[in-house]
C-alpha cells in the first residue's frame, strides 16, 4: 500500500493528480499563420464559426451509435464552418488505425490532431507532424528522456505501454504498488506526471499538455473572435478545461474528472454519453443553430 506520501501527492497538486515542478520554461515565441499553414498539408477554414476540440476514447468514440452517426456526418458537412480538433493521449498510428476501423465507419479525419497528451501536432489529414510546434516541445524533452527512463525502469507498478513516441514516456499504472517517492523524483528532473483513468502515467515535458498545446495552436490560427468549445471526459482533457474555454464534460466523465467540476465554471456536465454528450454541449453552448440540416 502507499503511505502518506502518495497521499500528499494527491492532496497537494494543483488538479489533485497532476505533480509539477516549478514554473515550465517558456517555449519560443509563435510565427504566422502563414507558416503554420505551409507546414500543414490540410486547407484550414479561413472563416470558421466554431472550433471544436474532441478527445477521442470515451468522447467522440463513444455513445449511442445513432448520434456518433449523426455527430461524424454533421462533422463531414460542417467542415469549411467547424474547425475540428482531435486532442488524445493516442500516439498518431493508433489515430491513423481509427480509419480502417469498421466500428466507426463514418469517422472523417480532422483538421488537426494534437495528440500523445499535447506532446505531438500533427495534420489531420496527413498525419504528419507540423515541426514549428513538435520542434520545441522536442528541445524540452530531450535532456529529460534518459533520465525519467533510468527512474521508471524495472519500479514495480509500473509497466511500458507498447506506443511509439519520442516526447513522453507512457505507463500502465497500478497506484497500490507504485514508489510512494517516484513521482517525486520525477519531477525534480523537470516534468509532469499525469495519472488518469486510475490506470494511466503519462511523463511529460514539463508545461505540455492537451490544454498548453493547444492555446499554442489557437494562437498560430489567428481566428480572433472565433468561439472554442472543447469536450473530454478522463483527467487529461482536464488541462484544457482549465485552459477557460467553454467545455463539455460528457455523461460518462471519469469520477475523478468530475470532482474538478466546481472548479471550472465554464464547464457543463453533460447527461448523454460520448457524442451525445457534444451534442448535447453544442446546444447548451447555444450552436444549436449550426446543428440544422444544411441548406
Amino acid at each position: 500500500m502507499l503511505g502518506d506520501t502518495w497521499g500528499d501527492y494527491l492532496r497537494l497538486t494543483a488538479s489533485g493528480l497532476r505533480f509539477k515542478q516549478g514554473i515550465p520554461r517558456r517555449l519560443k515565441p509563435l510565427a504566422s499563420r502563414a507558416r503554420f499553414q505551409a507546414q500543414v498539408q490540410v486547407a484550414l477554414p479561413q472563416d470558421p464559426r466554431l472550433v471544436l476540440v474532441t478527445d477521442l476514447d470515451g468522447t467522440l468514440l463513444a455513445g449511442d451509435p445513432q448520434e456518433r452517426q449523426f455527430l461524424y456526418r454533421w462533422l463531414a458537412d460542417r467542415r469549411e464552418q467547424v474547425l475540428h480538433i482531435y486532442a488524445t493521449g493516442r500516439e498518431l498510428r493508433s489515430i491513423a488505425a481509427l480509419f480502417h476501423d469498421p466500428e466507426h465507419p463514418e469517422l472523417r479525419q480532422p483538421h488537426l490532431v494534437i495528440s500523445d497528451v499535447g506532446c505531438t501536432v500533427a495534420c489531420g489529414e496527413s498525419l504528419q507532424v507540423v515541426p514549428m510546434l513538435v520542434e520545441p516541445i522536442e528541445a524540452l524533452w530531450g535532456p529529460c528522456a534518459p533520465r525519467v527512463r533510468a527512474l521508471t525502469d524495472g519500479q514495480p507498478g509500473l509497466s511500458p505501454q507498447p506506443l511509439w513516441s519520442q516526447r513522453r514516456h507512457a505507463f500502465y499504472a497500478d497506484p497500490e504498488l507504485l514508489d510512494p517517492l517516484l513521482l517525486e523524483r520525477l519531477a525534480l528532473e523537470g516534468v509532469d506526471c499525469l495519472f488518469s483513468d486510475g490506470r494511466y502515467l503519462d511523463v511529460l515535458p514539463a508545461g505540455v499538455n492537451k490544454g498548453s498545446t493547444l492555446q499554442r495552436v489557437l494562437a498560430l490560427l489567428e481566428l480572433e473572435g472565433v468561439p472554442v468549445l472543447v469536450a473530454g471526459d478522463s483527467l487529461n482533457d482536464l488541462a484544457m478545461f482549465e485552459a477557460g474555454y467553454p467545455g463539455v464534460m460528457v455523461g460518462n466523465a471519469e469520477a475523478a474528472l468530475r470532482a474538478q467540476l466546481p472548479q471550472l465554471s465554464n464547464t457543463y456536465l453533460a447527461r448523454a454519453h460520448g457524442c451525445g454528450g457534444i451534442l448535447e454541449g453544442l446546444a447548451h453552448f447555444g450552436f444549436g443553430p449550426l446543428l440544422s440540416p444544411l441548406v
